[in-house]
């Protein structure tokens, strides 16, 4: 038969009520806590209020990653190779992935009133700047892709497009 331990026995009518506090430890306590037991903290509002926190948290996310990924295009160089265009790519795309998949990333922080915690109506400020976090993102990589040359922002880059009018020579005698 095993040993069973009786925590009933530390009651505060027993010799362990008398030893004093560990050094550092300071016991305040008023007399009105002495005769009501306190209420727990554990109550539907303050878990609320804690996902409310961890769904702020979540949403500036995105933003938080931006320095180590302008470290990755900085490390990835100016020219178009496979190892920097692979890193273009997943910076393009992450965005947009986030932005379609939000509701779901964010039904987990939804309070316990709400009706709908895959909603869009759910947590909307937290949301709205998880997609600014992600336009951010977004920005960065539009911007690695223009200093890589491979978005046409020149005029030579939409040659092919124009067309010509007739020469001057000809003009002349119609």
């Amino acid at each position: 038969m095993s040993p069973v331990l009786e925590y009933s026995s530390l009651e505060a009518s027993t010799k362990w009520s008398k030893l004093p506090p560990p050094p550092g430890f300071t016991s305040v306590q008023s007399s009105s806590s002495k005769s009501t037991p306190k209420k727990p903290a554990t109550t539907k509002e303050a878990y609320d209020e804690i996902k409310a926190k961890r769904a702020w948290e979540f949403a500036t996310g995105p933003a938080k990653q931006l320095p180590m990924q302008a470290f990755m295009l900085y490390m990835s160089g100016g020219g178009v190779q496979i190892f920097s265009m692979g890193i273009v790519f997943m910076l393009l795309m992450t965005p947009f992935k986030n932005v379609f998949a939000m509701n779901d990333a964010f039904a987990q922080f939804a309070p316990s009133t709400a009706k709908d915690s895959k909603s869009i109506t759910t947590l909307t400020p937290q949301k709205l700047l998880y997609i600014a976090c992600n336009l951010l993102t977004l920005g960065v990589g539009l911007w690695k892709c223009k200093s890589m040359g491979l978005l046409p922002t020149g005029t030579g880059d939409w040659l092919a497009f124009e067309t010509r009018g007739p020469p001057p020579e000809i003009s002349l005698y119609h």
